[in-house]
């Protein structure tokens, strides 16, 4: 059962949306109280994202992936932007997996959420194929992120991915500032980036370290059975928790640090 302090986490949803009850499991079991809504509520009720201490993006093809995977849905989220802006400035962390994570980075919160125009993009993978597999990754040990710095010390782990237009790509300049303040906070292990992303990034924070997109999904990392290998687990190998999970549990810690009053919806 949720605690009913519980940190109130908001999962954002469209047309095409297919990872929101995954993500929602995910979030329940690390410790938030989950509520999905479509798009089009919050934009009747915009005022509805100020009673929220999480907000999440989940993965999925919002509206099919037409023009470029998130772009549609990007679009009908900028009205939402000063809400969303307010958001962060109250220090509501806010996850986009995968298609979430595209939709951050085409709508502007993602790398840096006062700028006025995209800075970097989301694109087809290099191999021009859809990948979909576990893959090694790395926390760096000097990310502000709030939701991967704890699993610096892990080292090497695996999440799954599922993406065709999971290429991070981004001009030198800010490929260097994105490394030096911080806001590389999640990479590929050396020599297992599956998509040509630029500096293997996997994912990538603001300045802050709670707003954070990446690919891979952890929501599907949150049990020992998820992984493909479980069978030729040890014991401890099985009772330790998986790092989807504690990546989640990061977030709604960082939430609960920073909680707001429950939302009204």
């Amino acid at each position: 059962m949720t605690p009913p302090d519980a940190p109130q986490a908001l999962l954002i949803r469209t047309a095409g949306t297919n990872c929101d009850l995954e993500l929602a499991h995910g979030l329940s079991l690390a410790g938030a109280a989950p509520t999905t809504l479509h798009i089009q509520q919050l934009l009747d009720r915009p005022e509805c994202l100020d009673g929220f201490d999480l907000i999440a993006l989940p993965g999925g093809f919002s509206h099919g992936d037409d023009i470029a995977a998130g772009r549609v849905f990007a679009v009908r989220l900028q009205s939402l932007l000063d809400p969303l802006r307010r958001a962060i400035d109250r220090g509501v962390p806010i996850l986009g997996v995968c298609n979430g994570f595209q939709v951050l980075v085409k709508l502007g919160l993602l790398p840096d959420p006062a700028a006025q125009a995209q800075q970097t993009t989301l694109t087809h993978n290099a191999t021009g194929r859809f990948i979909d597999k576990w893959v090694g990754v790395e926390a760096p040990g000097d990310t502000v992120c709030v939701w991967t710095k704890p699993l610096a010390v892990q080292g090497r782990f695996e999440l799954p991915i599922a993406h065709g237009e999971g290429r991070f790509v981004a001009e030198d300049d800010v490929l260097q500032r994105l490394c030096a303040q911080g806001q590389a906070a999640l990479r590929y292990a050396p020599g297992e980036n599956p998509n040509g992303s630029a500096g293997d990034l996997a994912g990538v924070c603001d300045s802050t370290g709670r707003v954070f997109g990446l690919m891979p999904h952890p929501e599907r990392a949150t049990d020992f059975t998820h992984h493909p290998a479980w069978t030729r687990m040890t014991p401890a190998e099985r009772n330790r928790e998986p790092l989807g999970l504690r990546m989640l549990r990061c977030g709604v810690a960082s939430a609960a640090s920073a909680a707001s009053p429950a939302a009204g919806v």
